[in-house]
């Protein structure tokens, strides 16, 4: 590595801690989101810039769970839902999707174990192994009587399957109470919709996400809190995920208290 370069970067980490702690002094507290989403996007391209596999891309991206939660804790974030893993991502090629699912499994357990956060799973928990939906389930038990930050762990997700999902329970809800498909069509109105489907979301209870992060640089959804994130606000960050450091996430926040929300208008 050039010696400018490697200067460079010395000065930097000497430079940061200061220029964090101003950020943080300068933000307004007031304008702070509640719920945080976070798209955890850019570990396989992260992987191929150093050189690396695909795997030791999710662990590192694994890695920054942890400090991503305890910089939440700081400014009192009461939500985040992490996205780990697509509906799409389970297509993927067994020798990849296998290490991947040991890595998402590994890094709840470490959550776990701090017993600092809620875990909630989301996401369609029967289109994964047994194994693994058995250990998410787990990880909520073992933290629900824990009074930190509720985290979802988005796992199997996907915006559409869950909207999807959120209906199929409607739909069985009102089968149970004797309704018919008529009379439930004739009090469908959007407002009516928007009621009842909340309350078969995934993320039900919850308020809707303030701020939705996703870095790597992409700038869409990807089927993301489809519902739920109608009145976000949305910052790309250009950094891939294992990269992403306490500044760019106070840039984030910074960015979204700079904002003049007008209701998703």
């Amino acid at each position: 590595m050039p010696r400018d370069v490697d200067w460079k970067r010395g000065v930097r980490r000497l430079l940061y801690p200061a220029y964090e702690a101003r950020m943080l002094r300068r933000l307004d507290h007031d304008k702070l989101p509640q719920h945080i989403g976070v798209m955890l996007d850019g570990n396989r391209r992260w992987a191929r810039a150093v050189g690396r596999d695909t795997a030791h891309g999710h662990r590192a991206g694994a890695a920054n769970i942890e400090p991503l939660l305890t910089w939440c804790d700081e400014v009192g974030i009461e939500v985040v839902t992490l996205w780990l893993l697509s509906t799409d991502n389970l297509n993927r090629p067994a020798r990849e999707l296998e290490p991947l699912l040991q890595i998402i499994e590994e890094a709840v357990a470490s959550l776990v174990d701090q017993q600092r956060w809620r875990l909630h799973p989301v996401g369609a928990l029967d289109l994964l192994p047994a194994a693994t939906a058995e250990r998410l389930k787990a990880a909520e038990e073992a933290t629900r009587h824990v009074e930190g930050t509720l985290v979802n762990v988005a796992v199997g997700y996907g915006g559409r399957r869950e909207i999807a999902d959120a209906v199929r329970s409607l739909l069985v809800e009102h089968a149970g109470r004797g309704t018919s498909l008529e009379e439930l069509a004739a009090e469908l109105t959007p407002e009516h919709i928007a009621e009842q489907i909340e309350g078969h979301l995934y993320t039900k209870g919850q308020p809707d996400p303030d701020l939705v992060i996703r870095t790597s640089g992409e700038q869409r959804l990807g089927g993301f809190l489809l519902w739920q994130s109608a009145k976000s606000e949305f910052y790309f960050c250009e950094a891939y995920w294992p990269d992403f450091r306490r500044v760019d996430f106070l840039r984030a926040l910074r960015a979204y208290a700079d904002r003049e929300r007008r209701g998703g208008l």
